[in-house]
Parts: structure tokens; C-alpha cells; sequence
């Protein structure tokens, strides 16, 4: 064999072996049979051809191809080509989430459609994601406040460091934490002495209030209410008889004999 035709045929092979290499690198297995499906968006979002596509999280065929839809402005086809083995149920619906770094992700929801499915050539209408990028873009208003807070008490701070006084004051608050030391000193000094003799004293005129309410209780109270009412009752009638004549005489002659009457 002539060396023209050696090389000619290395060539050959390494465009093949180049060919198919691209291929399995983009995702597609071209000794297999796919299934062609159309899914229609209203936009993009950036998807590339030969995106892998996604099924639930798990990787089921590629991006065959992008199409705007001139017969309907705003309408975008893709074309994906699945495994064969896949079967897409009737109600399944398709996303395009956006990633971090640029472009985006086509992910299939499958229904639980067990009786009707789409068949291969069929279009699949898509639903616009809020993707990571959207709720970025949502946050951003929220964060700039935030960013314009922390700004504000940086500059605060800033203002309170280069304060001239904030060693005066520093001082001022190291002066105050020690007289409060103090103070605690001093009351746990009051806690631990007085307070225990004020409690001993208390205690002590407790008790001597019982005494005397047991004492008071001791008392015939109504035996003493009687002697009391006799008393009374016999003054009053002293009082009567000095009144009438009979009875002023009556008690000076007693008055008399009672001072006459030697104390024995």
C-alpha cells in the first residue's frame, strides 16, 4: 500500500475519531435512536445548542437545536433530542432556570399523567422560572438598602473613633465601672453584716409581741369589764345620795365615822 493511502486513511480516521469525540462530548450517542421533541417559549434566556436537558434533575438528552419563531414574534422552538426509553405524560411542563455564570438550564417537569403522553415530533408549551438570576434581581433593592445602612453606620463609627473626647469619655467609663465595683463591694458588705442583726432584732420583737399577746390572752377580761361596771355602779349611787339632803347627811356622818375610825 502506498503511503499516500495510509496517510490518506490516518486522516479519515482521526476526522471520525474527532467527529464522534465532539459528539460524546456535546451529549450526543450517535449508535442510539432519540426522540425529537419541541418545547416553545417566550424567550430564550441565553440557552445554547447541545444543553443537556434535564428531567426532574436527571440528565435525559440534549439541545438540538434553537429556532425563532418568525410566523409568531416572540416565540421561540428548541428541539430536543431525548432517550428513546423516555415518555414525556401529557401535562409536563418545561423550565429555563438560569445559572450564575451566564446561560441557563432547560429542566422538565413530568406530569403523572399515566394515560396520555406526548409523541415524539410533538411541542411542549414552556413556563418562564424564576431562576436564581430572577431572585437576585429581586433582592438587589434589598440589599442596596442594606449596603446603604452599613455605609451609614461605618461612617458613624468612623466619626465616633476620630472623635478628640472618646479618650475623655473612655476614662469616664472606666471611673464609673470602678465606683460601681465599689458599691457592690459595700452592699455585699451591708448584705452579709446589717442585715442579719436587723433580722435577729425583728425576730426578737416578734417574739415579745407574742409574749405579750399571751399575756393579754391570760387576762379574765370579763371579770375585770365586771369589777369595772360595779365600781361605776356604786359611784353613781355615792353621786344620788349626796344629791338629796338625807343623803349628804347620811354621807358626811359616814365620812365622819370612816375619818374617826383609827387605820389599823
Amino acid at each position: 500500500m502506498k503511503k499516500e493511502v495510509k496517510i490518506g486513511l490516518a486522516g479519515i480516521v482521526a476526522l471520525v475519531l474527532l467527529f464522534l469525540g465532539i459528539n460524546f462530548l456535546k451529549g450526543v450517542n450517535l449508535f442510539t435512536t432519540n426522540n425529537t421533541y419541541y418545547i416553545r417559549f417566550d424567550n430564550a434566556k441565553g440557552l445554547s445548542k447541545s444543553s443537556t436537558v434535564y428531567a426532574d434533575g436527571y440528565n435525559v438528552g440534549i439541545v438540538s437545536s434553537i429556532i425563532y419563531d418568525y410566523d409568531n414574534p416572540g416565540q421561540v422552538l428548541v428541539e430536543i433530542s431525548t432517550d428513546r426509553s423516555l415518555r414525556i405524560p401529557k401535562g409536563s411542563t418545561a423550565t429555563l432556570d438560569e445559572v450564575m455564570l451566564g446561560g441557563c438550564t432547560l429542566n422538565m417537569k413530568l406530569a403523572t399523567n399515566l394515560t396520555e403522553a406526548y409523541h415524539p415530533g410533538d411541542t411542549i408549551q414552556g413556563s418562564d422560572a424564576s431562576g436564581l438570576m430572577s431572585k437576585a434581581a429581586d433582592i438587589m433593592p434589598q440589599l442596596e438598602q442594606v449596603v446603604a445602612k452599613v455605609d451609614t453606620l461605618v461612617s458613624t463609627l468612623n466619626r465616633i473613633v476620630a472623635d478628640p473626647n472618646l479618650p475623655l469619655i473612655l476614662n469616664n467609663a472606666g471611673q464609673i465601672t470602678e465606683n460601681l465595683n465599689k458599691s457592690t463591694i459595700q452592699l455585699n458588705n451591708i448584705l452579709g453584716k446589717d442585715i442579719p442583726q436587723l433580722a435577729r432584732t425583728f425576730n426578737t420583737a416578734g417574739e415579745s409581741v407574742t409574749a405579750l399577746t399571751e399575756n393579754l390572752n391570760k387576762i379574765d377580761l370579763q371579770q375585770t369589764l365586771d369589777s369595772v361596771n360595779i365600781t361605776i355602779g356604786s359611784v353613781h349611787q355615792m353621786m344620788e345620795q349626796m344629791q338629796s339632803t338625807d343623803g349628804t347627811s347620811k354621807t358626811i356622818r359616814t365620812l365622819l365615822c370612816v375619818r374617826k375610825t383609827p387605820i389599823k
